[in-house]
């Protein structure tokens, strides 16, 4: 299984910030509410928490993007 990384569409997001209350350990938010998500890769034990970020985002900006192991 490869490794997973959260990426933002910082184009699509409209600074809501549910993704930061589902994956705090992973994602921040700005001053103006806006996500700074964690470069690494997320954790098997929070893989469902990011998957429930990824599917909760009401704008889709939210993506799961698989990593290379090397």
């Amino acid at each position: 299984m490869a490794a997973q990384r959260v990426a933002v569409d910082r184009i699509k997001c409209d600074a809501h910030g549910l993704c930061a209350d589902l994956l705090p350990e992973i994602i921040k938010l700005d001053d103006w509410g806006y996500p700074i998500v964690d470069e690494g890769n997320v954790p098997r034990e929070l893989m469902e928490h990011a998957r429930r970020a990824v599917d909760s985002c009401p704008m889709l900006a939210l993506r799961l993007r698989a990593e290379l192991v090397r």
